[in-house]
């Protein structure tokens, strides 16, 4: 069915309306990266004279960045391994296996994403102390792989419960065992919900403030967050230092979507999660 064009007119309208609300500060944001002081008490949002990379040069160099990206880099690839791979095994076992007491178990998989991070932080702080795990980068990626494995068994298990019966009862007539149906049958037609999940935890992970802030005093173990709350409390009236170092630690997370955007696009279309 066409809808005339008077009709969509106001509907478009609308969305270049909020598209510019969400866009100028990102634009804004960008051109203050490569201008000095005076350009941008000039104009936030014009472009600048010259494209230069001294403000990110400085802003990794004085602000540590190469520290904190370097713990960021080891707390993301770590949770992001981790828990995609248990929350492979964990949605499978809950999605396609007659696991015994599959009723109370996933509710109760489920509550570590039902309940909100900042009423257990404190509770998480005592217990990682007592273990002596405070002031390493395990008591980062520790809590961060129980928090996302829960939200992955939900997710895992949403795809493999309509995943085709009748690829698994083919593999189970050829000899497969559930394990090689796991991982040679149903892995590779999962590929688009296990993307989905990958960039999810990725973002997660890389811009989760609050675990680092608390677990973590030492200066050699912040991450890219966290070093950038405290850089720009030095650097509050240097607005362009402010910007590039926002661009870098906001960088990886564009990059990693920009990459697998179309898987993706593909997993959130394509029924991953019950709606």
């Amino acid at each position: 069915m066409k809808y005339p064009w008077k009709k969509l007119l106001p509907r478009y309208l609308i969305l270049t309306v909020f598209m510019l609300l969400v866009l100028l500060p990102l634009w804004g944001m960008f051109t203050s990266a490569f201008k000095t002081g005076v350009e941008v008490m000039a104009g936030p949002f014009s472009l600048p004279r010259e494209l230069s990379l001294q403000n990110f040069e400085q802003a990794w160099r004085v602000g540590r960045f190469s520290v904190f990206f370097k713990n960021s880099v080891i707390v993301a690839t770590t949770v992001v391994v981790s828990s995609v791979f248990l929350s492979t095994l964990s949605g499978y076992a809950f999605g396609s296996l007659p696991l015994p007491g599959k009723t109370w178990l996933y509710p109760l998989m489920l509550i570590g994403y039902m309940v909100p991070f900042e009423a257990v932080i404190i509770p998480l702080y005592n217990f990682m102390d007592k273990l002596g795990l405070t002031e390493t980068l395990w008591a980062l990626i520790l809590p961060q792989v129980g928090l996302s494995i829960s939200f992955g068994t939900m997710w895992m298990a949403s795809f493999f419960e309509n995943a085709p019966e009748e690829l698994t009862d083919a593999a189970a007539i050829d000899g497969c065992s559930r394990w090689q149906t796991l991982w040679y049958i149903l892995f590779p037609i999962a590929k688009p919900a296990v993307t989905t999940l990958i960039v999810l935890i990725f973002m997660w992970t890389w811009n989760e403030f609050l675990l680092a802030l608390v677990m973590v005093q030492n200066e050699s173990l912040r991450t890219l967050p966290v070093g950038l709350a405290f850089f720009q409390g030095k650097y509050t009236a240097n607005i362009p230092l402010m910007a590039a170092g926002a661009i870098i630690v906001a960088l990886p997370t564009i990059l990693i979507y920009i990459l697998f955007q179309r898987f993706f696009i593909r997993g959130m279309l394509g029924g991953a999660v019950k709606g």
